[in-house]
């Protein structure tokens, strides 16, 4: 009997550490954007008040070093070949109910006989039902974040040639700590199919963080 708590125990830790490792996303994009070609970039807030933020500037480096990596190149003549407008965010939390079937097992304690002996120790019931679901199992409550992350590409002209939305939920509320998961999903088969919504799955190889279930 120990035996089989111990495994049912080892699944259900395995299964909750899988899913608080990876950050799930949405990404939008519609665009006209060509290759590179070595154009030059600079990159601004979409809101005004943003300018000189230190979070700002540390979120930017982010996105500087994902373009980069795709072939353009950071602006240092004051005049670039496209302006990147980035806008970042976080909602307030949404409290979340997760329902468990009935079947999911018990281990607790209890009185009875073992043989001509009293006994009183751990034992498995597989009709325990602890919450007010009676039958139907029972119920938990957690609260999630929605987390995104906004750029708008201009050219030379003024004429926009990206919009990218990244939306992610999950209960990680700590911005910081999520958006290099939010970039990394922006610039996933960068700039990707105009119109279309990709789902990316990105591993945080950090157990806790971020976890989007």
């Amino acid at each position: 009997m120990k035996t089989m708590k111990y495994t049912v125990l080892l699944m259900f830790g395995l299964l909750l550490s899988a899913c608080a490792t990876t950050i799930k996303s949405d990404v939008t994009a519609f665009h006209s954007l060509t290759a590179p070609n070595g154009r030059t970039f600079t990159i601004e807030p979409i809101d005004p008040a943003m300018k000189g933020s230190l979070e700002f500037k540390q979120y930017a480096g982010l996105v500087r070093g994902a373009l980069i990596g795709y072939g353009f190149r950071a602006d240092t003549s004051g005049s670039p070949d496209l302006v990147v407008h980035m806008g970042y965010g976080i909602s307030e939390g949404a409290e979340k109910i997760r329902s468990y079937p009935s079947y999911y097992p018990y281990y607790g304690f209890g009185y009875g006989y073992f043989g001509h002996y009293p006994y009183y120790g751990g034992f498995w019931d597989p009709f325990y039902y602890p919450y007010a679901g009676g039958y139907g199992g029972y119920m938990s409550s957690y609260t999630v974040y929605t987390r995104r992350l906004e750029l708008n590409i201009t050219d030379r002209n003024g004429t926009r040639v990206y919009e990218g939305r990244t939306v992610s939920v999950g209960r990680d509320n700590s911005l910081p700590d999520v958006m290099p998961f939010l970039v990394q999903a922006m610039f996933t088969d960068f700039p990707g199919q105009s119109g279309v919504t990709k789902h990316v799955a990105i591993k945080t190889g950090e157990r806790g963080s971020g976890n989007s279930y």
